[in-house]
């Protein structure tokens, strides 16, 4: 593992695994998901694990995906390379993942939080999905799972606006269960997943998977339009500017085309 840190002992019954790509703040590139892929299902394969903790640095839990390896794809490009079936299979992770978010979460960042279980913020959390400013949507479930969390309205503003929430916002809004200080983070998550691991494993699996169930009715659906739509942005000019301005660090010339 050269992107991800994992303590599988971190404290007894429960992992910590720690996105490590600093100088990036964590961007999400394809390495870096079939890391933290492998890693989570070897912890959902060990039977001293119940509980797993997934968080990043106070600077950022991760802020985005990495632009640079998309930006020049074309749509059938982005369809051959398939990076969501790495997010897939990470859906399917049996026990409980709490995610730990200081600094941006932002675009695959919040994706990769809201997959989680429970989402625990420090004061620093920032949460968005601000691919629409550079010419393309949310590819890895923001608008199914950010709609489900916060509501179509709530939903609707940060994607269309790419505007980024804060911690107590989060809160409010039902996508974060607390904001504590950022020095109380690890230890405010790690009391919450003791908790957890001190139950039965197959009830707390058995419940997990009950409560997501009524959480996901239709969501397969909702994701398969969202990934074509995504991927059709990738036909745009607009997002070939987007990106290529993000890149050159300036502001982007849309022209709707």
């Amino acid at each position: 593992m050269e992107l991800i840190i994992v303590h599988e002992q971190y404290a007894p019954g429960v992992a910590l695994i720690q996105l490590n790509r600093p100088k990036e703040l964590n961007a999400l590139n394809p390495q870096l998901m079939q890391e933290l892929r492998d890693a989570l299902h070897q912890l959902d394969r060990t039977e001293a694990v119940r509980v797993i903790i997934l968080t990043g640095n106070e600077q950022a839990f991760a802020a985005g995906a990495d632009i640079k390896q998309m930006a020049g794809k074309s749509a059938v490009e982005m369809l051959i390379m398939d990076q969501f079936s790495t997010w897939d299979q990470i859906r399917k992770v049996k026990k409980p993942l709490l995610a730990a978010v200081s600094g941006f979460a932002l675009g695959g960042g919040c994706e990769l939080a809201m997959m989680c279980d429970l989402i625990v913020a420090s004061e620093t959390a920032r949460f968005g999905q601000p691919e629409i400013k550079i010419g393309t949507i949310p590819g890895a479930g923001g608008t199914q799972r950010l709609t489900r969390a916060v509501g179509k309205a709530k939903a609707m503003e940060l994607i269309l606006t790419g505007r980024f929430m804060s911690a107590e916002e989060a809160v409010a809004y039902g996508l974060a269960i607390k904001v504590v200080p950022v020095e109380m983070l690890m230890p405010e998550v790690l009391a919450l997943a003791r908790e957890m691991a001190a139950h039965s494993p197959i009830a707390i699996q058995l419940a997990k998977e009950a409560v997501n169930r009524a959480y996901e009715t239709h969501l397969d659906e909702g994701l398969a339009f969202e990934r074509k739509n995504f991927y059709l942005t990738f036909a745009s000019e607009d997002q070939k500017e987007g990106m290529q301005a993000f890149i050159e660090k300036r502001k982007p010339d849309f022209k709707g085309r």
